[in-house]
């Protein structure tokens, strides 16, 4: 940073008519003091005149003190100038020196806590550049296997001499990838208007048992044709309060990962109870589990774990994450002891 000068300080406006004040108010007293002792020159320190001199001196002392204070004080802002203006103009945000003075150490004070929320504003923007670039990435990636798929397939339903067999076989293929695809965005879609806070979610009344039937309607089918059972071991009238149509895209989403990682024949059970603290469902399958080093990002999104599938994406567990921490509960994941994922989802009730 530049030092500040004494020409530089001479050269301020106020300082200009902060002297100009001075000398005037010494002229006066000059001018003042030949009146009253018209025989007694100021210089004289003896006799009458000496009450003239020791008021000449008075002010000069005081003008070389307001004077210096005011130079080190406009220094330090000085100081302080080129601090903000070398952080405006460069990426990296360093503190500034803390001032010694009462006034522009409260000053000081203040602008650091400022650099500091901009160091971490600005830390947090870099970390969500890199996500997002990241996410783009694993979405295109993600969009682009289905894609790939039905440009093979619409080629082979174009060819002569196939069978109806086959051309139904192919359609069903276009349908199950067109399906997926059209869930991907509408995760995608919802996970955006979760992050812009943009859903209002409504806080009422809701029962376990209608939550939890709604949510196993959507996954019947697939469960059916895999052979797996659905066990419900919810308590009559236990419920939680919040909303029943996000909360359930929650659930829905947690129950059709347990599907998918649930062999033939599995069984997915799910368990509702409510006591004085809080309101908890319990969804848990007797599938492989979850690897160990998976379960601390297994909510992360577009996280894919060592035992996904071909077709799982990494989206739908992070979208059931993130309605249940914006409706104010806890939801956890972790293995059985006797084999297969548990996930817990909790709504605390308020006590005061």
């Amino acid at each position: 940073m530049k030092n500040y000068s004494v020409s530089q300080y001479i050269r301020n406006p106020e300082i200009k008519r902060e002297l100009a004040l001075y000398f005037a108010v010494g002229v006066m007293g000059v001018l003042g003091s030949l009146v009253v002792f018209p025989h007694a020159p100021f210089w004289d320190i003896g006799g009458a005149a000496s009450e003239v001199s020791g008021i000449v001196l008075m002010w000069a002392a005081a003008s070389v003190m307001h004077f210096g204070s005011s130079f080190c004080r406009y220094r330090k802002l000085s100081t302080l100038s080129d601090g903000i203006d070398a952080i405006l103009h460069r990426e990296e945000i360093t503190l500034l020196e803390r001032a010694e003075e009462g006034e522009l150490s409260i000053l000081e004070n203040e602008i650091n806590k400022l650099m500091i929320r901009l160091k971490e504003q600005n830390e947090e923007l870099r970390r969500q550049k890199t996500y997002l670039a990241d996410s783009l990435a694993d979405l295109s990636h993600q969009l682009r296997t289905p894609l790939t798929s039905m440009n093979l397939i619409f080629p082979m339903l174009a060819e002569e001499g196939i069978t109806e067999e086959k051309r139904q076989e192919y359609l069903w293929k276009l349908q199950s990838l067109l399906q997926k695809v059209q869930w991907m965005i509408d995760v995608l879609l919802k996970i955006s208007k979760l992050d812009a806070d943009a859903v209002h979610f409504l806080v009422q009344p809701c029962l376990f048992e209608r939550l939890v039937r709604d949510a196993a309607a959507a996954i019947e089918i697939p469960m059916e044709l895999k052979g797996q059972k659905l066990l419900l071991e919810i308590e009559e009238k236990a419920a939680f309060a919040g909303d029943i149509r996000w909360t359930g895209e929650a659930v829905v989403n947690i129950m059709k990962n347990c599907m998918e990682h649930t062999g033939e024949g599995g069984t997915i059970r799910v368990s509702g109870r409510e006591n004085a603290l809080f309101a908890e469902l319990v969804i848990e399958d007797n599938g492989p589990g979850i690897e160990k080093e998976d379960l601390p990002h297994i909510f992360e999104r577009f996280y894919k774990g060592k035992n996904s599938g071909e077709t799982s994406v990494g989206i739908g567990l992070a979208l059931a994450s993130m309605i249940i921490r914006k409706e104010a509960g806890m939801i956890s994941a972790e293995n059985r002891s006797e084999g297969g994922a548990r996930f817990r989802i909790r709504f605390y009730k308020d006590t005061v």
